[in-house]
């Protein structure tokens, strides 16, 4: 494996990623096509909606990592759910684009029921880092590889990034998908999530300069 200009040369690949069904999907913000994959490495279902004509160069892309509480119940504590609702509306406003809703991420990789005790600690007045380690789990155990093998499926040679997340643009770099531009998806905070997205922007260096503003009239 070679690096050049950021962009890592995998060679021949072996897909881990297996496509099983294509569905037209409505939603509130347009008509998506429902990809549906079985990911042969892990066994997780795996789901990428795609919105006209992705394959080639620079396809808005979103990698949406499962967050049950945000994007169901629309929790307050993260900023999930409307980044979820942004990125899809942002895809369509383009004309073209591609989310792909990455299961098995809930809570960072920790899993759901981890995920809940580590917010139980966060109310104790750990931050989220603090909180996952404190568990003896990883502060993020996410991996992007199967994400990666959707976008190469779909033919995705390049990617415009929805994310403020500096190691998913550097997963994707990884495994052969070149990232033209990674495009912010800053979301307003409210009282009850700000903690987090300081934490995000403090140790974990996502890109959140729209918090400063806040925390001046805090």
């Amino acid at each position: 494996m070679t690096e050049s200009d950021g962009v890592f040369d995998v060679g021949t690949r072996t897909s881990g990623v297996e496509r099983v069904v294509n569905v037209r999907l409505a939603t509130k913000h347009g008509d998506f096509l429902a990809i549906g994959y079985r990911d042969l490495v892990r066994g997780d279902e795996q789901i990428a909606l795609v919105y006209g004509d992705v394959g080639g160069e620079e396809a808005l892309t979103r990698l949406h990592s499962e967050c049950l509480t945000g994007d169901a119940f629309g929790s307050r504590h993260c900023e999930c759910g409307d980044q979820l609702s942004a990125a899809l509306k942002a895809i369509v406003a383009e004309g073209r684009g591609v989310l792909v809703y990455l299961r098995g991420h809930e809570g960072r990789g920790i899993g759901l029921l981890a995920k809940l005790e580590a917010m139980k600690l966060q109310s104790e007045g750990l931050d989220t880092v603090e909180a996952n380690l404190a568990l003896g789990l990883p502060a993020d155990a996410r991996d992007y590889t199967v994400a990666a093998d959707v976008l190469h499926d779909l033919e995705v040679r390049s990617v415009r990034l929805l994310s403020n997340n500096p190691q998913k643009r550097d997963a994707l770099l990884r495994h052969g998908v070149r990232v033209s531009e990674q495009v912010p998806l800053l979301m307003t905070p409210h009282k009850e999530n700000l903690p987090y997205l300081l934490t995000k922007r403090d140790r974990m260096d996502h890109y959140l300069p729209h918090l400063e503003a806040v925390i001046q009239h805090t």
